[in-house]
């Protein structure tokens, strides 16, 4: 479960299929643009938020014209207010045009994942648990989603598939029992800790007798959590789900699970207002 705000490998990547996606043949309208227009831009948010996304912004614009420049005045995970300033551009009026939309979406959907995150993980403050994502996230931007979700002040579970197992209802069913599942998972698990969803508390010491390292507990009711923290007694790790949130979160990272996973950080997110003005414009001659 990743911690450290390490950028993504695949921002130039995600960018490049973001502005082809955009522009396609060619952006019909940036050519009534003069050739040698150079303008001054800034992007202001219109509305509190956390900030996130800043490598992919200026990745667009490194992309559509290396001799644009962006200076930041605040980094990701920094709180911003409404009317604030985040960064200033200048360079030709051309591929500033082009590329704002790109660069503004990338922006905004990050800074909105960061930005439920950061709700979430204030809400659980002081308490031991840790408030973690899902896979539900938007298809092509798991790893930048991720991100920001780390900083908003959230944690991460699994990237994929790859990296870990967690045995659902659907391979519990498939395996026999969820003995079986876990010794399969031992045998052919790569040395990759064990997660088990259980539903019910015959289930919790089904799954404690078999060694599980961490109990997923699904739509437990409170009184539920607080009988599986008491039957765990130290021996796994304990993640709530299901039927979670903003209403309902304090109460359950008091029951003392060590964990609350949430798809709604990445899935429910909504994009934050910015808006990217040209303040000035100049001729090349």
């Amino acid at each position: 479960m990743s911690e450290e705000r390490v950028l993504p490998s695949d921002i130039d990547a995600s960018v490049r299929r973001a502005l082809a996606e955009d522009i396609g043949s060619g952006d019909v309208t940036a050519m009534l643009i003069p050739v040698d227009a150079v303008c001054d831009a800034t992007v202001i948010s219109r509305e509190d938020a956390v900030l996130c996304g800043a490598a992919w912004f200026d990745a667009v614009f490194r992309q559509m014209d290396a001799t644009i420049q962006v200076t930041w005045h605040a980094v990701d995970g920094d709180i911003v207010t409404a009317n604030q300033t985040l960064c200033t551009l200048h360079g030709p009026a051309r591929p500033l045009l082009t590329g704002e939309r790109t660069a503004l979406n990338f922006l905004q959907t990050l800074s909105g994942t960061a930005t439920q995150a950061r709700r979430y993980a204030d809400t659980v403050q002081g308490t031991k648990v840790k408030i973690l994502d899902t896979r539900k996230t938007i298809p092509g931007l798991r790893d930048a989603q991720k991100y920001a979700v780390r900083c908003g002040g959230c944690h991460n579970h699994r990237h994929g598939l790859y990296d870990g197992i967690l045995i659902k209802e659907n391979h519990i069913l498939a395996a026999g029992s969820i003995q079986d599942a876990i010794a399969a998972a031992r045998v052919h698990g790569k040395g990759l800790p064990v997660e088990v969803e259980v539903e019910t508390l015959d289930e919790v010491r089904e799954a404690l007798a078999s060694h599980a390292d961490i109990l997923l507990l699904d739509n437990f009711d409170l009184e539920q959590m607080r009988a599986a923290v008491a039957l765990n007694a130290g021996q796994a790790k304990l993640e709530a789900s299901g039927g979670i949130g903003l209403d309902n979160l304090r109460q359950i990272a008091e029951t003392g699970v060590d964990f609350i996973s949430l798809g709604a950080i990445t899935k429910h997110l909504r994009a934050i207002d910015l808006s990217m003005r040209f303040t000035e414009t100049y001729w090349l001659v």
